[in-house]
């Protein structure tokens, strides 16, 4: 115990020098660093990382597993290669909106084209057996498909909007060339250029639907044809192709063919 205040005073000087000096050498080696830029990819996570499986893991995953397998490993169809989504096109964008098309004839739609966001598609798909869990993983949020009506000047306007983005994905038959500063060259819909005054029907999100990820041309839509049952959710369409094909023994596959190109 320290009896004389003085003494305490003395003996808490070097103390607090100590401290200054600390808080001044952690002051000076503070980084000049600064965040320049943020970039990305997606990887393919399959079965070439059981290899060499977490043995704690695995028995902290046990009791939980089966309920889960159950759910997500049903197989649904199958792949003819393994498909990424990559802008301005790419084989698994290519795909999700030809599925969108082909959505419409349970609605006794048959829409000119079909837009998919590169945004909304969440993983990839492998080569080989696809499971429900595959199709979650690619499309998790709930969007339902959503047919609509958009003039002709209005498609050019939409057709703008994802040159701007750099790609999105389009169905079979569109055709759309785009400048390297995001401007729009040319857009062709079965090899026709697209007529300002002319009333196009549209399969897409209803998440795009509202004009959202910057395709504000999907705003003046008309004739909104959206069911919202669950069976109508977009990733529950995906399901229904693969069954679809896997019935008629076929595999699904897709291709870059040039729908989208940037000069």
């Amino acid at each position: 115990m320290i009896s004389n205040p003085h003494h305490l005073s003395r003996c808490l000087k070097p103390v607090t020098l100590a401290a200054a000096s600390c808080l001044f050498v952690f002051a000076s080696c503070h980084s000049s660093y600064h965040l320049t830029g943020i970039s990305g990819t997606r990887m393919l996570i399959d079965a070439r990382y059981d290899a060499h499986p977490d043995a704690q893991a695995a028995a902290f995953i046990a009791p939980y597993a089966h309920t889960v397998d159950s759910l997500m490993k049903p197989v649904v169809g199958k792949s003819a290669r393994d498909m990424a989504a990559r802008k301005p096109e790419s084989t698994l964008s290519n795909l999700l909106s030809d599925i969108l098309l082909w959505g419409g004839d349970e609605f006794n739609e048959h829409p000119d084209f079909a837009v998919y966001n590169m945004g909304g598609i969440r993983a990839s798909l492998p080569e080989g057996d696809i499971t429900y869990g595959d199709v979650l993983n690619v499309a998790p949020f709930e969007n339902h498909i959503c047919f609509l009506t958009l003039t002709g000047d209005k498609v050019l306007q939409l057709f703008a909007e994802m040159a701007a983005r750099g790609g999105e994905g389009v169905s079979h038959g569109v055709n759309i060339v785009a400048g390297s500063d995001g401007k729009l060259i040319k857009a062709t819909l079965n090899g026709q250029s697209i007529d300002p005054a002319k009333r196009y029907r549209v399969v897409t999100l209803d998440y795009l639907a509202q004009g959202n990820d910057g395709l504000t041309a999907f705003k003046d839509k008309t004739d909104i044809v959206s069911p919202q049952d669950e069976k109508y959710d977009v990733r529950n369409v995906i399901v229904g192709y693969f069954r679809h094909f896997a019935q008629q023994g076929k595999t699904v596959d897709a291709k870059v063919e040039g729908r989208f190109t940037i000069q």
